[in-house]
């Protein structure tokens, strides 16, 4: 098996290059920028090259030169609100570079395996299941979606795997994700503002890489939900955080979301129903309250 990984250099990719570097496959890592986690043992079998999204000659020549089996596709601008403002970048890199992989994985026969979100639906009646119409409600999610569609039409063998609010370790070189900046927040003793009416089945990072894996390794086709199986309002999770951590709770205002002014709407109930991955993967998801045992203390 030879894998070519876009969006290594991301909080997902780095931890899933870590568990396919165990595997003994052949894997080309690629992403923006030098590789920033140099300090990673990874075996002869895996190898980085920068290779930029925007630069669909690089990224061709890349891919046909590499030759893989398969292609994991996480590679994407996922800050919304920046899609939200920069439509036409975030086309181009979401949609554009998309269709362009997938055309060069149908030429040379690999399967493709898409990374998608819970964004590409309107967040008006979940917890969403994988046959659920999709219906985005901000362009981030406008171009997943239309990615999506895309794979599936282009006669290539994929998986699509959609995920939900990613949350986990953070490593020094890696931008913080929501627990972490609840954290740092409460140990400041810089009050927060967190939302109370949006609705997630947030994704412990260790569990959505060996969602992947699972997939990869039983060649699953189709569409796969694969989040954790308990569903948080965000400020559910930072009064979690804080009873864990023993931090001053009463630091912590919930809100609606339309107490903030941001560009790009957000879906207020998604959260996945994940049966299909629980019985076709034998996937597992963590509990929140195990995650946060095994993210500050060990």
């Amino acid at each position: 098996m030879k894998i070519l990984l876009t969006g290594a250099n991301g909080i997902l990719g780095i931890e899933l290059l870590k568990s396919l570097a165990n595997k003994k496959v052949s894997v080309l890592a690629t992403g923006r920028g030098e590789f920033r986690h140099n300090n990673m043992i990874i075996n002869d079998s895996v190898s980085y090259t920068e290779v930029e999204l925007s630069n669909h000659e690089l990224l061709e020549n890349s891919i046909l030169s590499f030759q893989p089996t398969h292609i994991i596709h996480l590679g994407a601008i996922t800050q919304v609100d920046d899609c939200e403002l920069n439509k036409e970048f975030c086309y181009s890199i979401n949609t554009g570079s998309s269709d362009l992989i997938f055309n060069i994985a149908k030429k040379i026969g690999a399967k493709v395996f898409y990374l998608s979100t819970d964004f590409v639906f309107d967040g008006e009646s979940g917890p969403y299941e994988e046959v659920d119409p999709t219906s985005p409600i901000n362009y981030y999610g406008f171009t997943k979606m239309s990615s999506e569609n895309l794979l599936m039409e282009s006669g290539v063998d994929y998986c699509i795997i959609r995920t939900v609010l990613l949350y986990g370790k953070v490593a020094a070189s890696n931008r913080s994700n929501f627990i972490h900046w609840v954290k740092e927040n409460l140990e400041s003793k810089k009050p927060i503002k967190v939302v109370n009416d949006q609705v997630r089945t947030p994704t412990y990072i260790p569990d959505l890489v060996k969602g992947i894996i699972l997939a990869l390794e039983s060649d699953a086709h189709g569409i796969y939900h694969l989040s954790g199986g308990e569903t948080f309002t965000p400020y559910e999770m930072a009064m979690e955080v804080a009873i864990y951590l023993n931090l001053d709770s009463s630091l912590i205002t919930p809100v609606n979301a339309s107490n903030f002014s941001q560009p790009a709407k957000r879906p207020l109930r998604t959260g996945f129903n994940i049966n299909k991955s629980i019985k076709n993967l034998g996937y597992k998801p963590t509990l929140f309250r195990e995650a946060l045992v095994e993210i500050f203390d060990h």
